[in-house]
């Protein structure tokens, strides 16, 4: 049974979350939010910076010693809500369907916590935009979110847990997560002379089926990868023989030579589709975000802090690396971290995938978030003065 102080603390969590939720915002548009969070800082006496990054804030707390960094992501994605949630969004085709509005009312809770107490140094808070649309980690770090950060801690609200188990895993967590478009220009006709024409239909298909055999024939089935082509456009009538036609696909990867492996395959099919079929083909490949890779030491500790919080039985490991992104993963390229998962399957929502429009998330995670975080930054704050004073 919650005590009236867990209750408020719960209730006042729900509240934030639910108001992210109803206006959601896009990559670097997270104004309203941004807004938001300042009020709530204000409300706690918390000093901060806006407009970092554009829409970003960082707060911080504490006195002199060593810095702990803590970070929630901000914005939302281009999705119709259809979950029919009393507080669902209230902008046409805009939706929290990857929990950020939960992640920003963690750290908020984590802010409330850790103002309560003595800390043996300085924790700084990191409310980031644009972690599905923009690299806003690069921003924030080059807006100095991490002058003088020492460690650095996040996670992620995960269906595949239920509430009450955090994932933590040492090592590569999260993938590559590079993206490409293809451009097909073949020669237009009408449909019943196809002998005078490149068909531009027929080349991307051939690109369609061909490139995935580089995934099951190609790459070493040890190391989980994908390539998706999750665009496909060609054609304009019934009876007109395609000119041109345009593919957009993502690959996922989690070794850097397995990655190499595929773009390689996928330059060569490409090049070779277009000579077989007489038809011109050029190929881009944009390079996405670096793989998430928890360091040994940060990982030790996000287990001790998640034990106080849900006990040894509600820790666990991921079974195998997301092929997700994120862009945390710019943080820990400059100091160690750690990204854990919460745990926040809600009945009645199991096969709503996150990024999809019907995604929801049980909202008692909420406090777990926020103790976790709080928990793990007065943790590593602890470790970093016992270092130096040894």
């Amino acid at each position: 049974m919650q005590s009236k102080d867990e209750k408020n603390f719960f209730d006042w969590l729900v509240e934030i979350r639910r108001r992210i939720h109803e206006w959601p915002e896009l990559s670097y548009q997270e104004h309203r939010t941004a807004s938001l969070i300042s009020e709530e800082l204000n409300n706690l006496g918390i000093p901060h910076r806006t407009g970092v990054a554009k829409t970003g804030i960082i707060a911080e707390i504490g006195h002199e010693g060593p810095c702990v960094a803590l970070r929630a992501d901000m914005d939302a994605l281009p999705l119709k809500e259809e979950t029919g949630l009393p507080f669902a969004s209230k902008v046409p085709g805009v939706m929290h369907a990857c929990g950020h509005d939960g992640h920003v009312a963690m750290l908020l809770g984590a802010a409330r916590l850790l103002k309560a107490e003595p800390l043996s140094g300085r924790v700084r808070f990191i409310f980031q935009p644009a972690e599905e649309n923009g690299a806003g980690a690069l921003e924030m770090i080059k807006a100095g979110a991490l002058n003088g950060v020492s460690a650095i801690f996040g996670g992620h609200i995960d269906r595949h847990f239920k509430v009450g188990e955090i994932a933590i895993n040492e090592g590569l967590i999260c993938a590559f997560t590079d993206t490409f478009t293809i451009n097909i220009e073949g020669k237009g006709g009408h449909a019943a002379w196809p002998h005078e024409a490149i068909d531009a239909v027929v080349v991307g298909s051939l690109l369609v089926v061909n490139i995935q055999t580089i995934i099951s024939r190609e790459v070493n089935p040890a190391y989980p990868c994908v390539i998706t082509v999750g665009k496909f456009e060609g054609g304009t009538a019934h009876n007109v023989i395609a000119e041109r036609a345009y593919l957009e696909g993502t690959i996922r990867s989690t070794h850097p030579d397995v990655r190499k492996r595929i773009i390689d395959g996928l330059k060569r099919i490409a090049r070779g589709v277009g000579d077989l079929h007489r038809a011109h083909v050029k190929l881009k490949i944009k390079e996405g975000y670096p793989p998430v890779i928890n360091s040994p030491e940060e990982t030790n500790i996000a287990r001790e802090a998640a034990k106080l919080v849900v006990g040894s039985v509600g820790v666990l490991k991921q079974p195998h690396p997301s092929l997700g992104g994120e862009d945390f993963s710019f943080y820990l390229q400059k100091v160690p971290g750690c990204f854990v998962r919460f745990g926040a399957m809600k009945k009645g929502f199991e096969k709503a995938p996150a990024h999809s429009p019907k995604f929801d998330f049980d909202e008692q995670v909420l406090p777990i978030g926020a103790k976790f975080l709080a928990q793990v930054a007065k943790l590593a704050l602890k470790r970093l003065v016992e270092k130096k004073d040894s």
